[in-house]
């Protein structure tokens, strides 16, 4: 029997034996499998490290939000944790180990809270300032020329912006296909190789991946309302520019017009006004009157609010009177130049300022100043000894400075004076008579012009002393008798007449032997000598 049991066992081993062997042998089509099979989990890793490697190097906008918000969601399940953590400790008996814990967590909970609050921002949604477009401002509202360019920079930028937002949706879909298919090795991993742990990788990737189409529906359907505001908006500021455009043509046409017209009347003054200084104020007056027109027509063409813009006007007149005063002035003198006519453009004018004197002619009146050229007058000789330097005035010194004209109301001549001293022994009635003839004799011409010019203007002046012949006058001086004559002369070039009338009367003076002329003079008396008187002599 027990022979028996023993040859019975060994027959077991053996067969088991042999049944073990027979498992292990496999033919070549299942080791071919298996090959194919480790191939195909290579390839699939390979192709997986790949979309990681791209996806970690990605710079997107997307990824870097999706990471800031489960860093948020990470820290607020972490804080979480770390308050449970200490409330249990706290609740505990009270040990060294377990206050030290519950300090490093506490050190812990300031860090994460203050994670926290940085990335806050991405804590309801990943996405919220990815999906919402940027803003490009208030749409500007073209109510003038120069908001035209406005206008088109704000269209052009609605357009840079809509393009970045079609991108950022380009950019999604991108990153949307490489992570279903990093989904798809997962899943193929799996099949392959069920001992290969993927589950945690493919729920955080489907997650994802379902945060990204929600994300992607949104950004579709908000680009479609962006792109038609866009176009309702440029259709909008289009429509308010060919508004404008049309608006400045008009206005274009009509100061063409405007211009026309000026230039005919200007040509029409210059043919029938000979006179310069009308002609030149016509001129003038034509020029002033075509500025406002199209002054005017600008303002009123760009304001909405007549009413308005008068209120802010006298508001700003106000303190523009009381900060430009001088300025307001030189313009309301400029009214009174223009309209009472006290100086035109031509006229020989005289006016002090600080001491100095200026004499010269008018070259221009314009809104703010008179422009003098100071020539060679009596002034610049004995005053300032220079000329030919423009002087500019400003039109507000007629109120408060006097100003001399030497050509008002077309008189063209003024009075100058000669003086001239004889000694007291001299024939001084015939001296004045001699004077006399000489001063009427080279002021003849002047004479007769003034007496024709006093008569034109005795209907606007009350003129008493029309008496234009020349005048002399004996003055009794400490070294003679001055003799001061007073003739008419051109008001434009009084020197010349008494450069010529001054040497000749001293030569008439020195023709005349019973005429002398004075000049200051000193005499000496000396008292004669006595001799020397001889000494005494000695007598013995």
């Amino acid at each position: 029997m027990r022979g028996l049991q023993l040859f019975l066992a060994l027959f077991v081993v053996g067969a088991l034996s042999l049944n073990g062997a027979q498992k292990e042998e496999k033919t070549p089509k299942e080791i071919g499998l298996e090959l194919q099979k480790e191939a195909q989990i290579e390839s699939a890793q390979e192709e997986l490290a790949k979309i990681q490697k791209e996806l970690s190097r990605d710079n997107s906008i997307w990824l870097k939000s999706y990471n800031s918000y489960m860093a948020y969601q990470e820290s607020r399940k972490s804080l979480r944790e770390v308050k449970y953590r200490i409330e249990q400790l706290q609740n505990r008996s009270t040990t060294v180990e377990r206050k030290l814990e519950i300090e490093a967590l506490q050190a812990k909970q300031k860090v994460l809270t203050d994670q926290i609050e940085l990335l806050k921002a991405q804590g309801t949604s990943p996405f919220v300032s990815l999906l919402k477009p940027d803003e490009a401002g208030e749409t500007p509202k073209i109510t003038n020329p120069f908001d035209i360019v406005t206008g088109l920079s704000y269209i052009k930028r609605l357009n840079s912006q809509y393009r970045d937002y079609v991108l950022r949706e380009e950019e999604l879909q991108e990153i949307i296909s490489l992570l279903e298919r990093q989904i798809a090795l997962y899943k193929e991993l799996i099949r392959l190789n069920p001992a290969i742990d993927y589950e945690v990788e493919l729920e955080a990737t489907l997650l994802q991946v379902e945060k990204f189409k929600l994300a992607l529906e949104t950004l579709i359907s908000t680009a479609d309302v962006y792109e038609k505001r866009i176009e309702s908006t440029e259709a909008k500021i289009n429509k308010e520019i060919k508004e404008q455009l049309f608006k400045l043509l008009n206005i274009g046409m009509v100061v063409v017009v405007l211009l026309v017209i000026s230039l005919l009347f200007k040509r029409a003054i210059k043919r029938y006004i000979v006179d310069n200084e009308r002609f030149y104020m016509a001129n003038k007056i034509v020029t002033f009157i075509n500025v406002s027109l199209i002054i005017l027509i600008l303002l009123f063409s760009y304001i909405d609010n007549v009413g308005y813009f008068a209120t802010v006007l006298g508001f700003a007149s106000a303190g523009l009177a009381i900060a430009m005063r001088d300025w307001f002035m030189s313009l309301l003198g400029w009214l009174v130049i223009v309209v009472g006519g006290a100086i035109h453009v031509g006229d020989r004018v005289r006016f002090m300022k600080d001491g100095m004197e200026y004499v010269g002619d008018v070259l221009d009146i314009s809104m703010q100043r008179i422009t003098l050229m100071e020539d060679v007058t009596l002034t610049t000789v004995m005053t300032n000894r220079r000329a030919g330097r423009i002087v500019f005035v400003p039109n507000n010194y007629i109120f408060t400075s006097m100003i001399a004209n030497y050509s008002h109301a077309s008189l063209k001549t003024v009075w100058d004076g000669i003086d001239i001293t004889i000694t007291f022994d001299s024939n001084h009635k015939k001296a004045t008579h001699i004077v006399k003839e000489i001063c009427r004799r080279y002021s003849k011409g002047y004479t007769d012009i003034t007496r024709k010019q006093i008569n034109k203007l005795r209907d606007k002046y009350s003129l008493k002393n029309s008496n234009v012949e020349p005048r002399v006058f004996n003055f009794i001086e400490s070294n003679g008798i001055k003799i001061s004559a007073w003739y008419l002369t051109n008001a434009y070039a009084t020197l010349t007449l008494r450069s010529t009338i001054s040497g000749e009367i001293v030569d008439a003076f020195n023709a005349e032997h019973d005429i002398t002329i004075a000049y200051p003079t000193q005499t000496f008396y000396t008292a004669p000598i006595p001799p020397k008187s001889s000494p005494p002599e000695v007598t013995e």
